[in-house]
């Protein structure tokens, strides 16, 4: 096998598995959440000790933990991210809370495109609106859609992760950047788990969720994905994402007895279908965010 041929093999692997585990991170939630296994707040907080945990051994491995600085606007978003993600998925299936945040992570980065001065084609506002026209008609008012609090808080989460990469996209060390907000959100999280100390519900089951999400999910699965990251283009980057509903869908099905609706599936294909014609237009001018979800 040529080294080309090496490099691209490594690339894909890297960046599927890398998918798994963003998708992951919503099918690890809502089984804690759904089954009542932890409460939120101890499930958010135990996800970002460990995901610091991790990224924290990583980047000291590789002698970098000296850079540690922190960057309080990339802490708040990523706090902010993890607080709604979870409380979000009391209510929502995995599948929908998944393209929920996918689409409103990249509805905000190409929000920040426009206001930059940005130019989109016609075709770019085609799947713009087609994208929003989906999630609109995925929390509209029906006996299948999702619970109202519930989506605003994903959309939330969305939006605050949509705010995090665009952040992230200043740094020049992604990953110890990365590692930074998860150690200075420690403190953040740890007060949150105060503020809901009276409702506590902790169990084994939950813990080793929490930690499987942080430890590997996010933290592993953030390394994965900036190794990954060497090998593909900012539009490839972006495209991969679409992937990411998709493979939470099929778990939540396999894993979690979900049922797939039709509302679910129409939202979708206009979501999804959206930003990729988004996406194919303006691949070189809007670069996908850094991970997931």
């Amino acid at each position: 096998m040529t080294a080309g041929r090496s490099q691209i093999l490594r690339t894909v692997i890297l960046t599927i598995t890398a998918m798994i585990a963003f998708a992951a991170n919503s099918l690890l939630c809502r089984m804690a959440l759904g089954q009542d296994f932890i409460d939120a707040a101890s499930f958010t907080s135990i996800r970002i000790v460990s995901g610091a945990t991790v990224l924290l051994l990583i980047v000291s491995i590789r002698g970098h933990a000296k850079k540690i600085t922190a960057n309080w606007p990339g802490v708040a978003a990523l706090f902010c991210y993890m607080v709604f993600f979870s409380f979000a998925y009391l209510s929502l299936s995995a599948a929908t809370g998944a393209l929920l945040l996918f689409g409103a992570v990249q509805l905000t980065m190409f929000a920040a495109a426009i206001r930059h001065g940005e130019r989109f084609s016609f075709l770019s506002w085609i799947g713009l609106g087609a994208a929003f026209a989906g999630l609109v008609y995925l929390v509209a008012p029906g006996v299948t859609s999702p619970d109202p609090l519930g989506a605003v808080l994903m959309a939330t989460a969305g939006v605050a992760w949509g705010a995090y990469s665009l952040i992230g996209r200043r740094s020049d060390q992604p990953l110890l950047t990365t590692t930074s907000n998860f150690i200075y959100s420690v403190p953040l999280a740890i007060g949150l788990s105060a503020v809901f100390i009276a409702s506590a519900n902790v169990s084994l089951p939950g813990v080793l969720l929490a930690v499987a999400s942080g430890a590997f999910a996010s933290g592993l699965g953030y390394a994965i994905w900036y190794a990954a990251l060497a090998g593909l283009t900012a539009g490839r980057a972006a495209t991969v994402q679409l992937s990411v509903p998709v493979i939470a869908a099929l778990g939540g099905v396999l894993l979690l007895s979900e049922q797939v609706t039709t509302r679910l599936i129409v939202a979708s294909g206009l979501t999804i279908g959206g930003i990729w014609i988004v996406l194919a237009q303006q691949s070189r001018q809007v670069p996908g965010p850094p991970n997931e979800t």
